[in-house]
Parts: structure tokens; sequence; C-alpha cells
């Protein structure tokens, strides 16, 4: 029986394959963007009706709730989550959403000393005060980041990150849109409930840039650059001090031991093993070739 789902953030790591899909098991979906471009016009492709608007807009987003059965809420690490919070929660209430699936972190907790992480708690606490059912979902680092760090000097690959030597298994954004899918369609298992997502396997980073290497048939090393160093880097190459103070504080949090761990839940929530970090650079091989979103290369340090 077909409903009806708004899938905010949309265009991003998780929205596009849980749109695709929540497609594919003939459901309607509402795919709520920040802009028109080339990525929302796919959504549309995907049979997605697509609506541009701010999060923090409640008539915007209360108009695109309705009908829907079921709500994801993602909001990127920039301010305003709070606000948006609020809005998706009035929007939802007002239009009689039964679920909410709500994007949070493993960092997530009162006493988080990165403001966004903290903010995450917050609005988990805001969405268990509304008239519907919340599923929060704490993933580990995205896989994604192990691209996002990555960096070339001559033959050799870098992966330069402020993590240390500790340890975690990355997780997949499909894998996490499988999730999504799952406890959408069928909600009641999973209402009221945290779940703590780990992707297949725990390294640390020497291990995973050995795993990276072996993949792409090539030397690939970790570099484990101090906190500080990243911080600065980043703030010179142009990323937003919200960013910015999130990433050093989860860096700090990481070498902790707050993102380590793994567990069944993947597994058992979609019936399928999460993705190797093997499987997931053989896929995406094109993402580590010169410098990734958010890398601090050596000549960058020293300069």
């Amino acid at each position: 029986m077909s409903r009806r789902f708004l899938i905010t953030g949309a265009t991003g790591k998780t929205g596009l394959t849980s749109v695709r899909l929540l497609r594919e098991m003939g459901h309607a979906v509402t795919a709520f963007v920040h802009r028109d471009d080339e990525r929302s016009r796919a959504l549309a492709d995907l049979g997605a009706d697509v609506v541009v608007g701010d999060l923090r807009d409640v008539a915007v987003v209360a108009d695109a709730a309705r009908g829907a059965e079921g709500l994801y809420f993602c909001y990127p690490v920039a301010p305003g989550l709070i606000e948006a919070t609020a809005a998706v929660a009035q929007a939802a209430a007002e239009a009689g959403v039964a679920t909410v699936v709500n994007m949070s972190q493993v960092s997530a907790r009162r006493n988080a000393t990165s403001n966004a992480a903290r903010q995450h708690w917050l609005s988990e606490c805001l969405l268990d005060r509304g008239p519907f059912a919340v599923t929060h979902l704490q993933p580990t680092f995205f896989a994604d980041w192990l691209a996002w760090g990555w960096y070339e000097q001559g033959e050799e690959g870098v992966i330069g990150l402020p993590f240390g030597q500790g340890r975690h298994a990355p997780i997949t954004g499909d894998d996490q849109a499988r999730v999504i899918a799952a406890v959408l369609e069928d909600p009641r298992p999973h209402a009221g409930r945290t779940y703590r997502l780990y992707g297949r396997e725990e390294l640390d980073h020497t291990q995973i840039a050995a795993v990276v290497g072996r993949v792409l048939g090539r030397p690939v090393r970790y570099d484990p650059i101090d906190i500080e160093t990243y911080r600065t880097g980043l703030l010179a190459g142009g990323v937003s001090e919200h960013t910015v103070q999130h990433f050093a504080n989860v860096a700090l949090d990481y070498r902790n031991g707050i993102f380590a761990g793994t567990n069944d839940a993947v597994q058992q929530i979609t019936g399928h093993e999460p993705t190797s970090v093997a499987d997931f650079v053989a896929a995406n091989r094109n993402a580590f070739h010169g410098t990734g979103l958010f890398a601090v290369p050596t000549s960058v340090q020293e300069s």
C-alpha cells in the first residue's frame, strides 16, 4: 500500500538514497531541499515531489509535511538546528505525521563540548516531546570522512585527520538510508528507540589506510595531524567557525573513544550486513583523487 513520506536533506548522503529506496518500495515521497540544482532535479527524475525551502520556515515545512505519514529529519552542520527542530516538530504535529526519524550523531550528549553535538542532544529532547513516535539515529563517523581527509604527495595517498590512534567502524550513507527507509515503512518496532549505527568493522586509521591502499593499488598512509593544526588549516581554507568548532571537538571525542564500537543494528533493522571499508573504497574510487573536502595537506600545515 503506497504511503507518503517527507525526506529532508534529500540531496545529502543519506537523503538521496532514502528517496530512491522509498520510491522503489512504491511510496510517494516529498523531497525537501535547500536549493534547486541538478541534484534536486535528479530527485524529481526519481518521481519525488521536490520542495525547495528552509527547514527553519515552519509554514513551508508544514506545507511539505501535509499528507505525509512519516518524516526523516536531517540538518547539516550549520547554525539553526534548534530552530529547525522546533519548526519541523510543529509542522509534523500540525500535519498529523505519525513517525519522525531523526538523524543525530553518536557524540550527542548534554555535556558535549561541540556546540553542534550538544544541539543534537537538545534536538532529540525537543522531538521526544512531540505528539508522534520518534526514532533517533546516532551514527559514528561516515565512511566519506576517508575521502574528505584525503590528499596526495607524489604517488602516495594520505589520509590526514586529527583522530590520533582512536578506532571506529566507518558507516556509509547508503547503509544509513536503508535503516531510515526500513524504519519509516515499519515504524512500530522502532518507536521511542535510539540506535547507534556502525559499519562492519572497527579499525584505527593506520589499518584503514592499509585497506584503502590495497583497494586502490597504491601506497596510502595515515597522517595523524594535531587538532589545532587541523582547526587552523580548515579556517584558512574557508570552512565556517561553527563547522570547525564541531570538527575540532569531535576529534577530541574520537580520541577519547566516543565514536568507537560496533553492533548489529544495521543488519537487524535492514537484513543486510553493513558495507566494509574495502567495498566502500572500491565503489568510490573517484573520490580518492586530488584534495578532499576537509583535507589539510602538509603544504598548508607548514605555510
